[in-house]
């Protein structure tokens, strides 16, 4: 007897598997805050990249998430840069 596989959201599905995602997720080793600031990371830069303004980008952002104050998703999208910055100057 086949038995259907439900479909899970891997909102890290270009980093691991939906296997693996599955797998972290049921011993509660995925960090949900950290998922949601990855995918803000994303979306903020999808839109920069579709020429939105920064500020368009995180208003666009916050109806995802009106929970979150605009300064809040900037210092998240901008994390980003901050990071990178850093591993640059090490090489």
């Amino acid at each position: 007897m086949d038995e259907m596989k439900i479909k899970i959201d891997n909102p890290l599905s270009e980093l691991i598997s939906d296997d693996v995602y599955e797998l972290l997720k049921l011993h509660g080793l995925i960090d949900d805050k950290s998922v949601r600031d990855f995918k803000i990371r994303k979306k903020f830069k999808q839109l920069r990249a579709n020429k939105v303004s920064t500020g368009a980008a995180i208003e666009a952002i916050r109806e995802n998430y009106p929970y979150l104050q605009f300064d809040t998703i900037r210092k998240l999208v901008y994390q980003i840069n901050t990071a990178s910055v850093k591993e640059n100057k090490k090489t």
